[in-house]
């Protein structure tokens, strides 16, 4: 054997015994709605749309495929960028990777959301999540969980209305987090804070107060969400990676979770 292959050997057999594998023992799960047709988007923004380019069998006989696609920022599962509602505040390719990357923890309300489609999380849910799980450490990523991506992609029940355009916009009703919720996760020293609906504030709001109030101190959110159900309140540890648009507000997000045996 030549020595460069022998050295290779030797170091590739070196680092397999005397470093475990990371994230042995659990499995990833994906949080994230493909996007498609169907997919849920705000009602002003106009819905995703995927074209062919290309698809076939070659001249030469080989297989190709190529397609461009059109989408709005925000929708489907996305990211907001602190951008979207803080002037000044970090674009979608300015977030620090830690803000992305990290433990999670659930807050499951959807008993609360049951009996109220308009509930918004407060401060009282987050301390009651506390006692039970123990202080939200500081730079978690906070998954607060609903239940309404059972009903993705009906949007009729997903957002309240199927209705589409700045009519359909003033009927939206769905539940998110209230802004004194908001102020108190950024108290905490959270990373950032995602959510199992269309948005961080609950469908009818008029003022965004929670996007801002988390937004003015950089904390990114993470909006359209699915699967919360098969994570655990702690343990759990997220991969929120965009799409990274110099300048951008937002955009498509792949986000996926392992959670350890």
């Amino acid at each position: 054997m030549r020595p460069i292959g022998l050295l290779l050997l030797l170091v590739s057999g070196w680092t397999a015994s005397a470093a475990p594998l990371p994230f042995a023992g659990g499995k990833w799960l994906d949080l994230t709605h493909e996007l498609s047709s169907d997919s849920v988007f705000w009602p002003t923004a106009e819905p995703f749309r995927l074209s062919i380019d290309a698809e076939g069998v070659t001249d030469l006989g080989y297989y190709y495929s190529a397609y461009s696609f059109c989408t709005a920022e925000h929708g489907g599962t996305h990211i907001d960028a602190p951008k979207h509602f803080a002037e000044g505040r970090q674009s979608v390719d300015e977030i620090p990777l830690d803000r992305l990357i990290g433990p999670a923890v659930v807050v499951d309300v959807r008993s609360a959301v049951k009996a109220n489609r308009d509930h918004r999380i407060g401060v009282a849910e987050f301390e009651t999540w506390e006692r039970q799980h123990g202080a939200v450490p500081s730079g978690a990523i906070v998954l607060l969980q609903t239940g309404y991506d059972q009903y993705w992609p009906d949007a009729e029940r997903y957002l309240g209305t199927a209705e589409r355009g700045a009519a359909g916009a003033a009927k939206l009703h769905f539940p998110g987090l209230h802004p004194d919720g908001a102020a108190w996760l950024v108290s905490r020293g959270i990373a950032s804070v995602g959510i199992d609906t269309a948005s961080i504030d609950y469908g009818a709001s008029r003022r965004f107060e929670s996007h801002i109030t988390l937004m003015t101190a950089n904390v990114p959110a993470f909006e359209n969400l699915s699967g919360l159900d098969a994570l655990p309140a702690t343990g759990a540890f997220v991969v929120a990676l965009p799409i990274k648009t110099q300048g951008g507000s937002g955009g498509p997000l792949r986000i996926v979770a392992w959670v350890p045996d």
